[in-house]
């Protein structure tokens, strides 16, 4: 990771932006979003592509994702409007929030949307003013404790339950085009994909016999796991299982996925400057010029522990062939150190990182954290007056060097 991590310092000059612009800084590189929508597009053929907007509202991965022929799945009036702005096509738009407003429900029939994820009767109802072209997803609930965030307790009726809600949707003339569920944030294995995506298309089996009716779209939500610092399994290893699964799918059924962090993290980098640091009873503690309220907020609201670099190791790459004893006199050379990281509010919850080995940190000292694309700036806040850390966007020119 740090070997590849300074490759791409170098390549995207992260040192000379942050002088430039000043810190802390997030650098958006669009193109590591359509590696990993093409990642996708490999490992899982004829899969449609809506990305979840909700990660990363930025216009350069809207822009990104829209060349790249992808969709997008949205969940307000906000994200619309971005797409909107955009020139995005929102007829090929999911909305996938479950609950909502009429008037949010009729403002997205009235730009283009045609496809709405319910999971209560209640939500049903609200579509009796719109015309019937305006067809529903009932999202199921697979609970799944193992994942990073377990999506099914807010949103999903249980598959057993399932019948009566298509039939309410039925006697509504509500048309109902499938199913999606999400099998929860993070998810390592492809085995509650394949448990969900099995006991899904009995479901859909079972009511189509049953109802008469004939449903044509298959919706797999996200979860596609990105590593931070603990390993996850690469995406063709979870593919492999979610294709196996799949292979019983009726050929005219149209198959989804939403993802978000798998597309957004590795878009964005984050740059923050040393601010000060002091020795506490506990140890050092460094200060830096983001938080957990700012482009960290990743870490309070996902449980993410961020990667975190001091620009100085960066500069100091091990070279390939380095033997055990070189490597020990590199790192007593940069003087690693047990160091508390903290943001710049006050609030003493602003802790990005406990017990995290770096390198002796001065003020005005650079650290770069990667994979900081998902759920960063999307939830930042301006608690203490401290304005969202801006997004510088990559350009590369002819040469293919990044500014």
């Amino acid at each position: 990771m740090r070997r590849r991590l300074a490759e791409e310092a170098r390549r995207s000059d992260l040192v000379g932006l942050a002088e430039r612009h000043g810190t802390p800084l997030l650098v958006l590189d669009a193109d590591r979003v359509a590696s990993q929508l093409l990642e996708l597009r490999r490992q899982l053929p004829g899969v449609e592509i809506h990305v979840a907007l909700k990660a990363l509202p930025h216009p350069a991965l809207i822009r990104a994702v829209d060349a790249f022929g992808a969709s997008f799945d949205v969940a307000s009036r906000g994200e619309l409007d971005l797409l909107e702005g955009e020139g995005v096509d929102l007829s090929r738009c999911v909305h996938t929030h479950p609950v909502k407003s009429v008037a949010e429900l009729t403002g997205a029939y009235l730009r283009g949307v045609r496809t709405f994820v319910v999971d209560d009767a209640g939500e049903v109802d609200k579509f009796a003013g719109l015309p019937p072209d305006a067809r529903v997803l009932v999202r199921l609930s697979f609970p799944n404790p193992d994942a990073a965030a377990d999506l099914s307790a807010k949103f999903g009726v249980a598959p057993e339950a399932a019948r009566e809600l298509v039939e309410h949707c039925l006697r509504a003339g509500r048309q109902v085009a499938g199913f999606t569920f999400h099998v929860g944030s993070q998810t390592t294995s492809a085995e509650p994909w394949r448990r969900a995506i099995t006991r899904t298309l009995q479901l859909m089996r079972d009511l189509e016999g049953r109802l008469g009716v004939e449903f044509d779209t298959l919706d797999l939500g996200g979860g596609f796991p990105v590593a931070y610092d603990e390993p996850v399994p690469a995406l063709a290893v979870i593919a492999h299982g979610i294709r196996d699964a799949l292979s019983a799918v009726p050929a005219r059924y149209r198959v989804l996925v939403e993802p978000g962090r798998f597309v957004a993290a590795p878009a964005m980098t984050l740059v923050t400057r040393v601010v000060g640091s002091a020795t506490r009873p506990d140890g050092r503690w460094v200060h830096l010029d983001d938080g957990v309220y700012g482009a960290y907020s990743n870490i309070p609201a996902e449980g993410v522990h961020a990667l975190v670099f001091a620009a100085s190791e960066l500069a100091h790459r091990p070279p390939a062939d380095e033997d055990a004893e070189r490597a020990v006199r590199r790192v007593r050379e940069l003087a690693y150190a047990p160091v508390t990281l903290a943001g710049p509010t006050c609030d003493s919850v602003d802790v990005i990182a406990r017990s995290l080995r770096l390198p002796r940190l001065v003020a005005g000292d650079l650290l770069v954290s990667p994979m900081m694309g998902a759920y960063t700036s999307a939830t930042a806040t301006r608690f203490n007056g401290i304005e969202p850390t801006p997004i510088h966007v990559l350009v590369r020119d002819e040469q293919g060097v990044a500014h």
